[in-house]
């Protein structure tokens, strides 16, 4: 589908949960927009090469790391039970965890 009117906004479903997620933490006090963006903008322009909404999903792991919302570890425990998730799914079945 060309880009337009019409197109997705989102490509994937977990694009869509992590803007979500973002818009909610927001809401509930966790950050400004303003530290919001300076966390988005420091993934994008860090240099490494990735689609937007995986910048995107950095600045929230960052930023919730950052605000002490969560441990690190807890991020890398979940990103390891996401990868082995992963690993166990044929191609095309969601992923649960």
């Amino acid at each position: 589908m060309e880009p337009g009117k019409d197109a997705p906004v989102f490509e994937e479903p977990w694009q869509a949960q992590a803007f979500a997620m973002v818009v909610d933490l927001h809401a509930k006090g966790a950050f400004t927009w303003t530290e919001w963006a300076e966390a988005l903008s420091a993934q994008v322009h860090s240099g490494i090469d990735r689609d937007y909404y995986h910048h995107w999903l950095a600045a929230l792991e960052q930023i919730v790391a950052a605000k002490g919302l969560t441990a690190s570890q807890d991020l890398d425990q979940r990103r390891q039970e996401w990868l082995d998730a992963a690993a166990r799914t044929p191609h095309g079945d969601p992923i649960i965890l």
